[in-house]
C-alpha cells in the first residue's frame, strides 16, 4: 500500500445506514480481474471527495410493488423517522396525519412541494384565497393552486368536480378530484380499488443514508434543487439557425496535456534464430513424433472431477488425423463430384471439454490441406452472436461441420432428427470425426505433405464491436514462423508439459495449446472451463501434479485460485518456470498478477515467471514478457499514468493525487523477427511522439494476412504504411493490432486498452474496462454479481455517451441498487471527469453470454438499444453528461407599429389574412335563409315535406333502430315543449340539461327546448352536477333516470342538490297552445360545453344568428341539399360534432345517418359497411373512430372487399376535432383503406375551437389539400387574420402567431357562472394594435399560419392555406424555443413498440413524459433510455422525468383529444399509479 496516501482516505466510505441493510458477503463473488487496492482506495477517496463538497440528493425513482425485485418484504426495514433532520420531527407534534410506514408528515412534504415550484409553473398563479385555520387551510392553498386554470385565478370548484365522468369508460377513474391527496397506506377514498397495493415512494438523499418518502412534487423539487447545482464549466455555445442547426462544437481546452516527447522510432524485435531441427512445416513436424516417439503423450484432457479422461499420444493424433483426413477428401460426394476440395473452408464445431477430438479434426484438415474455421458450438437456434457466425461460414462458403459424436448427439433437433438450419446460417452436411464411424485409409494412401506456403493455414473468427463477425486468415507460413518465435521467446524444449486452462479453439489458448506444443512435442494437460467452475484450484493442483514447467491462463484464473487456495496445503509451484497470462493487455490484469504473486511466492512461485503477453486475432502474439534470466532483461516495468493525461491520448507520469492513475504492467518486447511501431488511433497511420498513446501495429511474417472475403476492411487492417515526416517505415505494409499503448525504456510494450473499448466522448477518450474497473471499486457493498458489469457507449446527439449494465446480485434490495448506482455515478466523473449517461441494474444472469460465459457487449448494447434488455433499475443522467446542446434562444424583436406599412405589407411582406367565400353574395335557392330562427325552418319543413327523412340511426348489426321525418321531429318536439311548460313550470330563457346517448332523442329534446323557450345544454351520460346545478331541469330517457337515482349515483354526489330530472320517454299526450318565437335572433340559442385540450372546462353562448350562420356556411361548403345522405359516426355533444348531429339537417334538409361512436366497439366496420351500403358521399368522424378503423380493422380489408364494401363514392371524409391534425392517423387511414376505393384526397381534417366551433372545414370546392400540419379550407364567410398573441400586432405571411378569427358564427361569449367578463372581451372582441384596428375579432388561442399556395381554387383565385400548429396554452417554453406536445409525443410514441400512447408537459421547467405500456410490466424500464434518447436527437431537449403507466391513464376528451393539464394534475397528486417513474440527472 502506498505510504504517501493520507491514513484517513483509507477507510472505506460506507453509508450511515448501510450496516442494516449490508450483511457481510463472501469476497469471492466478484470478477477480480478488475481489482486493485490502490484503485479502490482511489475510489474510495472520490467518493470520500464527493461527500465532502455536500450532499447530492437524487430522487430515488418510484416503483410499482410488483416490478420491486426483492427477496421477500419483510426485509424491508423502513428507515427510522427519528433520524430525520430536526425539521422533520419538530413538526410531528402538530397532529397531522402521518404516514403509516413513518415518512416525513404530510403538511411538511405539501410544503416542500409547494415551495419555490408553483411559481414557474405555466398555469400557477399566487392568488389563493386563505381562511379557516392552520394544516386544512394550508392543504386547501397547495390544492386550490394545483388545479388553476387558463384564467389564472383560481377555478371554481364546481368546474373541477364537473370532471366526475363517472361511467364514461374512455377517461381513466382519477379524473374525480379529492380535496386531500391519499397517505401512503391510506386508501383514497374516490379511487376505486384495485388489487394493487400502492408502491413505497422513497428516495434517497445520497451519503447519508436516510431515505425520505416524498410525493412526486417534493421529488421534482429535488431534482431541479440537484440540477441546479454547478456542472462542469460550459463549453463556447455557438449556433446557427435554419437547417444546418449546428450544436455546440466542443472547442479544445488551451489547457490540456500535448504530447512533446521527440517523434518514436519502429523497435525490432530480436532476430528470429534459425534451429536446425525446426520442421519445415507444422504437419512435417506431426508426421514426425508420431513416427518417432508414438506413445509420447500429446494432450491430457479432464472431467469435471478432475481426473484424467483420456490421454491422446502423437501416435493416435497422427494415424487419426490422416484418417480423417481420407475420409473428408474420398468419402464426401462421388469420386467424380467430391463435396471438398483441397483449399475449401470447412467448420469445426467441438465443445469446450473435448480438445482431442478437436485436435485430431484440426491436423486432419491440415493434412487434407483444407482450412478450418474452428467456431462456438451453437447451443439454441438463436444464440447470442451465433447470427453473426453464420454470416461467416455463408461467405467462407462452408458446406461441411466436423464435429464430435457427443457434440452430434447434443445439437437441436427437430421432430424428424434432423439438425435444423440455425438463423442466418448455411446449409451444412454434419461430419462426425470419431474414428470408429471412419473407414481406414488404403495402405497406399499419404497425405501430401508440403513445405509451409502462402496457402491459408486456417481461419480465426473475431467478434467486432459492433457485433460482426470476421474470419482473419493465417497462412502456413504465418503458422509456422509464430511457432517458431512463440518456441524461440517463451524457451519451449521438448517433451516439457504445459497447462493449459484457456480455449484451445481460438487466441493464445490454440497457439499454445495445439499448435506450438506439436512442433515441440510437449505434452499438454487441458482443463476444461467447467471443471475451473467448479474447482478454481484445479489448475494450480495439475501444476503441481504434472510439475508442469509451462501454464497458459487468464487473469481471472489467478484471481479464482486466490480466492479458493485457503484450502489447500500442499501446493507447491517451483516446477512453473513461465506462467503466460493470455490477458496480460487489459490494464487491470496487474493486480491479479501482483496479488498472485504475494500469496504464491512462499509456495515456490518465483516473480520471474509471470509473463503477461498481448495478442489479438489480426496480430497473433504482439509482445510477451520473456520467462526466467532476470539479470540479463530489464527488470519488469511499471507505470502509474495520469488517467486525465491518457483520456487526452498523452503520457504523464502521475504524480499528484493518486486519484485518477492508471497502473501498467510491460507485456514484454517485440516478438523475434517482428518490427512495431506506434501510430495515431485515427486519421493517416502517423507515427506518434515517444509520450503519446496510439494503436500499435507490427511488420511481420507472423500475422494473419486478411479478413476473409473482405478486401476494403483488409487493406485498413493488414496493409498500413504507418509514415513519419512522410516517409514509410519500413518497405513491407505493417498490421494494426488494435491494442492502444506506448514502447516505453527498454522497447518494453505497454498496453493500455483496447480499440474496441475506446469512447470518445466530448473529445477525451476513455476505455471501457477502466470504468468498469472503477464500477466495481465501489465496494462497501459487494452489489455487483460475479463482477458482470458491461460499458460501451452510444450515439446520442453527435457524440459518444456512455452507458453501465451491471447484473445485480439476486438479494439486493432497491436502497442497495440506488445507493450502489449513486455512489458509481459520483465515482466515475471524480476519477475519469466524464458522466454516465445510462447505468442500468438487471438481474444476475440475464446478460447475453459469450460462449465462455464473459458478457456478449454488442448483443448487451443491440437489446438495450432496441429496449429488450428489460433493467430492473436505471439512472439516466442526461443533464450532467449532454454539454453539447443548441444555446437558448433569444426572444427576436416583433414588428412594431412604427414598422412601414405600404398596402397589405409588413415590413416587406403580405400581411397573413384571408377569407372564406363571402356568404352575401352567393345568390343560391336557399329556402331556409328566410328564417331567421332553426325552430321556424323545422316548423317550415314540417309543413312543405312532412314525410321527407332527416335522421336514421344505426345499431350495431348495422340495421335502422329509429328514424325521424320531419313532421315527426316537430310533433315530437312540441311534445316536449308541452312537458317543460307543465311538468318543469319553465320560463323562457331557462337552462335545460339534456342527458341523452347519442341518438335521435337528444335531436328532439333539443327542438323541443327551442319550442319552449328554453336553452339547451347537451351533457354526455351520465355526468352529473356541475352544469346540472345550474340548470333548472334536467331532461332524459328512463334508463339514465334509473341510473342517476341509483346507490352509485348518490354515492359519487348529492342527489338532494339536482334539479328536477323529466323523463321524456313519457310524454303528455296534448300539443303545446303556442310554439315560443325568440323575440331577437341575438339572444341565446343553446350552449356549447367542452373541455379543451388543456382541460379547462369551457362553455360558449351560442346565439340563434350564429347558429344559422354556422348551418348556412357548412351547407354552403359540403353543397348539402334535401337529396344527399351524410353519414356521422362521431360524439354529438359539442363542437361543429354536435352542429352536424343536430342542426345540419333541419337546416340543409339532408338525411343525416347516426351511427354512434360507442356502437363500433362492439363492430368496428360498422360505420364504413354503412358508408359504403347507403352509398355516401360526405361523411365525419372523430379521431378516436378513425383510430379504432385503422387499428382494428387493419388485417381485415380482404374479407371486407369480399363483403363488398366500396369507398369509392366518398368524396369528403372530415376528422371533426379542435387540435393541429394527426397527419399520421389520417394517412395511414387512406393508406389502408385505398384499397376499398378510398380517394386518399378524401379525408380531411376540420378544424374549430371554443370561440369558433368550425374555422376550416374541406369542402367540395378548395383545391386538394396539401400535407405539412394539413392545410384547412376556410369556411364561407370567415375571415382569419394571424396575430402576434402578445403585441397583438398583425403579421406576415407564413409568419407563426396566434389565429384570430372574424365570421357570423363566431360564438358570443363564454357562459361562466362566477363572470370574469375582461377574459371573455379579449377572447371574442379583440382588435388589432395596428394596421386595421376596427375589424372585432375573436382569438382562437391557437398559433398557425397562414401561407398563399400555387394552387387555385373553384373561384380561380390563389388559395390561402391555413396551417394549425397547435394550442397557444399546452406549447411548451423550453430552452426560449416554443414546442408543441404533440411534436414530441409523435417522436416518442415511434421508438417502441410497446409504447401506445404518449402525452408530455412541462413542470418547473422540467418535461415530463408520460408513456402508456402495452406489454408485460418488466419492459416499462426499456422505455426510459429509449424515451431520453428519442427527444435529445430530435428535439433537443432533455427529458427530466419518464412515468410509464398502464394502458388508458392518459385521459382524453369525447373528440379523443388528450387532456394533458390533467395527467399532470393527477400525476402531482400521486393518483396514475404508475408503472414506473424515472427522474433524470
Amino acid at each position: 500500500m502506498d505510504p504517501s496516501v493520507p491514513h484517513e482516505r483509507r477507510t472505506p466510505v460506507t453509508p450511515g445506514s448501510s450496516s442494516r441493510y449490508h450483511r457481510r458477503r463472501s469476497s469471492g463473488s466478484r470478477d477480480e480481474r478488475y481489482r486493485s487496492d490502490v484503485h479502490t482506495e482511489a475510489v474510495q477517496a472520490a467518493l470520500a471527495k464527493q461527500k465532502e463538497r455536500g450532499k447530492m440528493a437524487v430522487p430515488m425513482p418510484s416503483k410499482r410493488r410488483s416490478l420491486v425485485v426483492q427477496s421477500s418484504m419483510d426485509a424491508y426495514t423502513p428507515p427510522d423517522t427519528s433520524s430525520g433532520s430536526e425539521e422533520e420531527g419538530s413538526m410531528q407534534g402538530e397532529g397531522t396525519p402521518t404516514s403509516s410506514q413513518g415518512s416525513i408528515n404530510m403538511e411538511n412534504w405539501i410544503s416542500r412541494a409547494i415551495h419555490g415550484s408553483t411559481t414557474s409553473s405555466t398555469t400557477s398563479s399566487s392568488s389563493t384565497q386563505s381562511g379557516g385555520s392552520g394544516a386544512a387551510s394550508r392543504l386547501a392553498d397547495v390544492m386550490g393552486q394545483t388545479h388553476l386554470g387558463k384564467s389564472g385565478k383560481q377555478t371554481h370548484p364546481s368546474t373541477i368536480t364537473l370532471l366526475t365522468y363517472f361511467s364514461s369508460g374512455s377517461s381513466p377513474p382519477w379524473r374525480s378530484r379529492v380535496s386531500i391527496p391519499p397517505c401512503r397506506g391510506a386508501v383514497n377514498p374516490s379511487l376505486p380499488c384495485s388489487s394493487r397495493s400502492p408502491a413505497p415512494i422513497c428516495f434517497l438523499m445520497i451519503n447519508c443514508g436516510v431515505p425520505v418518502g416524498g410525493r412526486v412534487s417534493a421529488k421534482i423539487q429535488q431534482l431541479v434543487n440537484t440540477l441546479k447545482r454547478p456542472k462542469r464549466p460550459p463549453l463556447r455555445e455557438f449556433f446557427v439557425d435554419d437547417f444546418e442547426e449546428l450544436l455546440e462544437v466542443q472547442q479544445p481546452d488551451p489547457n490540456q496535456p500535448k504530447a512533446e516527447g521527440a517523434q518514436m522510432l519502429a523497435m525490432r524485435g530480436e532476430q528470429l534464430g534459425v534451429v536446425t531441427n525446426w520442421p519445415p512445416s507444422l504437419e512435417a513436424a506431426l508426421q514426425r513424433w508420431g513416427t518417432i516417439s508414438p506413445k509420447a503423450p500429446c494432450l491430457t484432457t479432464m472431467d469435471t472431477n478432475g481426473k484424467p479422461l483420456y490421454i491422446l499420444t502423437y501416435g493416435k493424433l497422427w494415424v487419426r488425423s490422416m484418417k480423417v483426413a481420407y475420409n473428408i477428401l474420398h468419402k464426401l460426394g462421388s469420386k467424380q463430384e467430391p463435396m471438398v476440395r483441397p483449399g475449401d473452408r470447412v467448420a469445426l464445431v467441438f465443445p469446450n471439454n473435448d480438445p482431442a477430438a478437436f485436435m485430431v479434426a484440426f491436423y486432419g484438415c491440415l493434412l487434407a490441406e483444407l482450412v478450418p474455421v474452428p467456431i462456438e458450438v451453437p447451443l439454441t437456434r438463436k444464440d447470442a452472436g451465433s447470427q453473426q457466425i453464420g454470416f461467416l461460414l455463408g461467405s467462407c462458403g462452408v458446406t461441411v461441420a466436423l464435429t464430435s459424436d457427443a457434440c452430434h448427439k447434443g445439437l437441436p433437433k427437430s421432430t424428424t432428427g434432423e439438425i435444423p438450419q440455425f438463423k442466418g446460417w448455411p446449409k451444412l452436411l454434419w461430419f462426425v470425426t470419431e474414428s470408429k464411424h471412419l473407414s481406414k485409409p488404403p495402405r497406399d494412401w499419404f497425405p501430401h505433405i508440403k513445405d509451409a506456403n502462402n496457402d491459408t493455414a486456417y481461419i480465426e473468427y473475431k467478434t467486432c464491436k459492433d457485433g460482426s463477425v470476421l474470419g482473419v486468415t493465417v497462412m502456413r507460413i504465418a503458422l509456422l514462423t509464430h511457432c517458431q518465435a512463440l518456441t524461440q521467446s517463451c524457451g519451449y524444449t521438448e517433451a516439457e508439459t504445459i497447462v493449459n486452462v484457456l480455449d484451445f479453439k481460438k487466441d493464445v489458448g490454440l497457439w499454445h495449446g495445439i499448435l506450438t506444443s506439436v512442433m515441440n512435442m510437449m505434452h499438454v494437460i487441458s482443463i476444461p472451463y467447467s471443471l475451473m467452475k467448479v474447482n478454481p484450484l484445479s489448475w494450480i493442483q495439475k501444476v503441481c501434479q504434472y510439475k508442469a514447467k509451462v501454464a497458459c491462463v487468464k487473469s481471472r484464473d489467478m484471481h479464482w485460485a486466490l480466492v479458493a487456495h485457503k484450502d489447500q496445503r500442499d501446493v507447491n509451484l517451483s516446477s512453473l518456470r513461465m506462467l503466460v497470462v493470455a490477458d496480460g493487455s487489459n490494464p487491470w490484469s496487474i493486480s491479479s498478477c501482483d496479488a498472485f504473486l504475494n500469496v504464491f511466492q512462499s509456495k515456490g512461485l518465483k516473480p520471474e515467471v509471470i509473463c503477461p503477453c498481448a495478442s489479438s486475432p489480426e496480430a497473433l502474439t504482439v509482445a510477451i514478457r520473456r520467462p526466467g534470466r532476470p539479470s540479463k532483461l530489464s527488470p519488469p516495468g511499471r507505470g502509474v499514468l495520469s488517467m486525465q493525461g491518457l483520456s487526452h491520448g498523452v503520457i504523464r507520469v502521475d504524480s499528484e493525487e493518486k486519484l485518477s492513475v492508471l497502473t501498467l504492467q510491460d507485456v514484454g518486447t517485440a516478438m523475434p523477427g517482428a518490427l512495431m511501431c506506434v501510430v495515431k488511433p485515427d486519421g493517416v497511420p502517423q507515427l506518434c511522439k515517444t509520450d503519446e498513446i496510439g494503436e500499435l501495429c507490427v511488420c511481420s511474417v507472423a500475422t494473419g494476412t486478411s479478413y476473409y472475403g473482405l478486401s476494403g476492411m483488409t487493406k485498413n487492417t493488414f496493409e498500413v504504411r504507418p509514415n513519419s515526416m512522410g516517409l514509410w517505415v519500413d518497405e513491407y505494409p505493417f498490421t494494426r493490432t488494435g491494442l492502444l499503448g506506448f514502447v516505453g525504456p527498454g522497447g518494453l510494450c505497454f498496453i493500455a486498452g483496447k480499440m474496441d473499448g475506446l469512447m470518445v466522448v466530448g473529445g477525451r477518450r476513455h476505455n471501457a474496462d477502466d470504468i468498469v474497473a472503477t464500477a466495481l471499486a465501489v465496494e462497501p457493498m459487494k452489489f455487483v454479481y460475479r463482477g458482470r458489469i458491461a460499458v460501451f457507449s452510444i450515439s446520442v446527439l453527435h457524440d459518444e455517451r456512455i452507458v453501465v449494465v451491471a447484473e445485480q446480485r439476486p438479494d439486493s434490495t432497491e436502497e442497495d441498487s440506488f445507493q450502489w448506482m449513486s455512489r458509481v455515478l459520483q465515482a466515475i466523473d471524480g476519477i475519469h471527469q466524464v458522466g454516465v449517461y445510462c447505468l442500468a441494474l438487471v438481474p444476475s444472469n440475464t446478460l447475453p453470454k459469450t460462449p465462455l460465459g464473459g458478457i456478449h457487449l454488442s448483443e448487451t448494447k443491440q437489446l438495450f438499444l432496441e429496449g429488450s434488455l428489460h433493467p430492473c433499475n436505471v439512472l439516466m443522467c442526461p443533464h450532467t453528461c449532454v454539454t453539447n446542446l443548441p444555446k437558448p434562444r433569444q426572444k427576436q424583436p416583433e414588428i412594431g407599429p412604427a414598422s412601414v406599412m405600404v398596402g397589405n405589407l409588413v415590413s416587406g411582406k403580405r400581411i397573413a389574412q384571408a377569407s372564406g367565400r363571402d356568404l352575401g353574395q352567393m345568390e343560391d335557392n336557399d329556402q331556409a335563409r328566410k328564417f331567421l330562427f332553426l325552430s321556424e325552418v323545422l316548423q317550415w319543413r314540417a309543413q312543405t315535406t312532412p314525410d321527407h327523412v332527416l335522421y336514421t340511426l344505426l345499431n350495431s348489426r348495422g340495421t335502422i333502430a329509429s328514424s325521424l321525418s320531419c313532421v315527426q321531429l316537430h310533433k315530437r318536439a312540441e311534445k316536449i315543449a308541452t312537458m317543460l311548460a307543465e311538468r318543469g313550470h319553465l320560463q323562457d330563457g331557462d337552462h335545460v340539461a339534456l342527458v341523452y346517448p347519442p341518438g335521435i332523442d337528444l335531436i328532439a329534446a333539443f327542438y323541443g327546448c327551442l319550442y319552449a323557450g328554453c336553452v339547451p345544454i347537451t351533457v354526455r351520460p351520465p355526468h352529473p352536477q356541475n352544469i346540472v346545478s345550474r340548470s333548472a331541469c334536467m331532461m332524459t330517457t328512463a334508463v339514465i333516470c334509473k341510473l342517476l337515482r341509483s346507490k352509485e349515483a348518490s354515492a359519487a354526489v348529492d342527489v338532494r342538490t339536482w334539479p328536477p330530472v323529466l323523463d321524456t320517454d313519457d310524454l303528455p299526450k296534448k300539443k303545446p297552445p303556442l310554439l315560443y318565437k325568440p323575440s331577437n335572433p341575438d339572444t341565446l340559442a343553446y350552449l356549447d360545453f367542452s373541455v379543451s385540450t388543456t382541460g379547462m372546462l369551457a362553455g360558449v353562448k351560442m346565439s340563434h344568428t350564429a347558429t344559422s350562420a354556422f348551418c348556412r356556411s357548412i351547407k354552403l361548403q359540403c353543397e348539402l341539399y334535401p337529396s344527399r345522405e351524410v353519414a356521422i359516426c362521431l360524439d354529438p355533444y359539442c363542437g361543429l360534432g354536435f352542429v352536424i348531429w343536430c342542426l345540419c339537417s333541419v337546416y340543409s334538409g339532408h338525411q343525416s345517418i347516426l351511427i354512434p361512436p360507442s356502437e363500433l366497439e362492439v363492430n368496428p366496420a360498422l360505420w364504413l359497411l354503412a358508408v359504403s351500403q347507403y352509398k355516401v358521399r360526405d361523411t365525419f368522424c372523430s379521431y378516436s373512430v378513425m383510430e379504432l378503423c385503422t387499428k382494428g380493422l387493419g388485417l381485415q380489408t380482404e374479407s371486407l372487399k369480399s363483403r363488398g364494401l366500396d369507398l369509392s363514392r366518398v368524396r369528403t371524409c372530415v376528422v371533426v376535432a379542435e387540435e393541429r391534425p394527426r397527419i399520421a392517423l389520417t394517412q395511414s387511414f387512406s393508406k389502408l383503406f385505398k384499397d376499398l376505393g378510398l380517394h386518399p384526397r378524401a379525408v380531411s381534417t376540420s378544424f374549430g375551437c371554443r370561440v369558433n366551433l368550425a374555422v376550416c372545414l374541406q369542402g367540395t370546392s378548395g383545391p386538394d389539400p396539401t400535407t405539412v400540419y394539413v392545410d384547412m379550407r376556410i369556411l364561407p364567410g370567415v375571415r382569419i387574420i394571424i396575430a402576434n398573441p402578445e403585441t397583438k400586432g398583425p403579421l406576415g405571411d407564413s409568419h407563426l402567431g396566434e389565429i384570430w378569427v372574424c365570421s357570423g358564427h363566431n360564438a358570443s361569449g363564454y357562459f361562466t357562472v362566477y363572470g370574469d367578463e375582461a377574459l371573455q372581451s379579449d377572447h371574442f372582441n379583440s382588435r388589432l394594435s395596428f394596421g386595421d384596428t376596427q375589424t372585432i375579432w375573436a382569438r382562437t388561442g391557437y398559433l398557425g399560419f397562414l401561407r398563399r399556395t400555387e394552387l387555385t381554387d373553384a373561384s380561380g383565385e390563389r388559395h390561402d392555406a391555413l396551417y394549425v400548429v397547435g394550442a397557444l396554452d399546452e406549447a411548451m417554453e423550453l430552452r426560449g424555443m416554443r414546442y408543441h406536445p404533440i411534436d414530441i409525443e409523435t417522436s416518442v410514441i415511434r421508438t417502441h413498440k410497446s409504447i401506445t400512447e404518449c402525452a408530455v408537459f412541462t413542470w418547473t421547467n422540467l418535461l415530463v413524459v408520460v408513456v402508456e405500456l402495452d406489454g408485460s410490466e418488466q419492459e416499462a424500464l426499456d422505455l426510459v433510455p429509449l424515451v431520453t434518447n428519442v427527444v435529445l436527437e430530435e428535439h433537443y431537449l432533455i427529458v427530466g422525468v419518464v412515468v410509464v403507466v398502464d394502458i388508458g391513464v392518459i385521459p382524453i376528451n369525447s373528440r379523443g383529444e388528450k387532456q394533458r393539464m390533467h395527467l399532470r394534475d393527477g400525476f402531482l397528486a400521486d393518483q396514475l399509479d404508475p408503472i414506473y417513474v424515472a427522474y433524470n440527472m
